[in-house]
């Protein structure tokens, strides 16, 4: 039997603008669910699912934990937790970051894909970097089928060229067509599909990403199954990441949870040079006032050495402020 139909979309920047005419073309009577990951400020409320039930005939609202999906609903995930598909009924956690992001795209069309399989049409709109490419290429190999919005009808082009780069995507389409597309994918749910058989170790790594995603922190023993230990350490928990391949792209996870793409781990490790110039600049000023105040406390000739060695410091302080200044951010080839 072909599993029920979901629909699941993932944006970011920009994504607000190709979500409502999306809405507005959806039918009335969609046989489906829709569940939205949008990038958000986890620290202010959402208006999105306000936004979304006056841009279309759908209702709209924020996912509660352990409801039903219903069809003809679109559900949103709230800000700064995941929201993720658990057969029949949807999952609200607190699971790690992925992509620097909770809700991820990633997260949801996982779930999605481990839950529905072959029923699953993962749609990427507008945003910057790559989050949702790696969950549309399981939601393609699981048998579902991969929408893009075309990058020249995105305000932010990076998702769906990112997504584009890693899936042959089904169906790419600007956003105000997007909506008559979905219906229609969705009444055809009921024909066979033609199913993209995963392997053993790609089942076994969606398992535990998904569980991840839910329960938060595995064993290192249990992550070293998704591939080998690499030389980075993660920019939030500072633990060892593995390294999984993934549809030609580098992925990087640590036992804890947080996911990084290879160009998101690039932005971190480019953020965290800037960062630790700025430290060390600080620890030398420090340095410097500490010289100042010893020198105030000795006798001439002792604190004129004071006052030079000070002087020092602070000439190899600009050089640091120079550097800082200067640093331009790390970049891949992008998509």
């Amino acid at each position: 039997m072909t599993p029920l139909p979901v629909v699941v979309i993932g944006a970011s920047a920009g994504g607000i603008e190709a979500l409502m005419p999306l809405v507005a073309g959806l039918d009335p009577a969609l046989g489906a669910p829709v569940c939205v990951a949008l990038h958000l400020s986890p620290h202010v409320p959402s208006l999105l699912p306000d936004i979304l039930g006056r841009a279309g005939p759908l209702p709209a609202t924020q996912a509660q934990d352990g409801e039903p999906a219903r069809p003809g609903h679109i559900y949103v995930a709230p800000p700064d937790h995941h929201l993720l598909l658990d057969g029949e009924r949807l999952a609200v956690t607190r699971g790690p970051r992925e992509n620097r992001f909770r809700p991820a795209v990633d997260a949801l069309f996982r779930s999605a894909a481990q839950a529905r399989g072959p029923g699953v049409i993962g749609v990427v709109l507008s945003g910057a970097m790559d989050d949702g490419a790696s969950g549309l290429w399981t939601i393609q190999r699981r048998g579902g089928v991969a929408v893009v919005q075309d990058p020249q009808d995105a305000a932010f082009d990076s998702m769906p060229r990112s997504a584009l780069a890693q899936v042959t995507a089904d169906h790419v389409a600007p956003a105000h067509a997007l909506g008559p597309l979905l219906s229609a994918l969705v009444a055809a749910r009921g024909a066979p599909q033609e199913a993209r058989r995963m392997t053993d170790d790609e089942r076994a790594r969606l398992d535990l990403e998904v569980r991840l995603a839910r329960q938060g922190p595995a064993s290192p023993t249990d992550v070293s199954a998704l591939g080998p230990y690499s030389p980075f350490t993660c920019p939030e928990c500072h633990g060892a990441m593995v390294q999984i391949e993934e549809g030609g792209a580098l992925r990087f996870r640590c036992h804890t949870g947080h996911a990084y793409s290879a160009p998101v781990l690039l932005a971190e490790l480019s953020q965290a040079i800037e960062q630790k110039l700025y430290e060390t600049r600080r620890v030398m000023d420090e340095g410097i006032l500490l010289l100042g105040r010893l020198g105030q406390r000795l006798p001439p000739a002792q604190a004129q050495a004071l006052l030079s060695q000070a002087q020092s410091v602070q000439a190899r302080a600009n050089i640091l402020t120079d550097l800082a200044m200067s640093h331009a951010p790390l970049a891949g080839d992008g998509p």
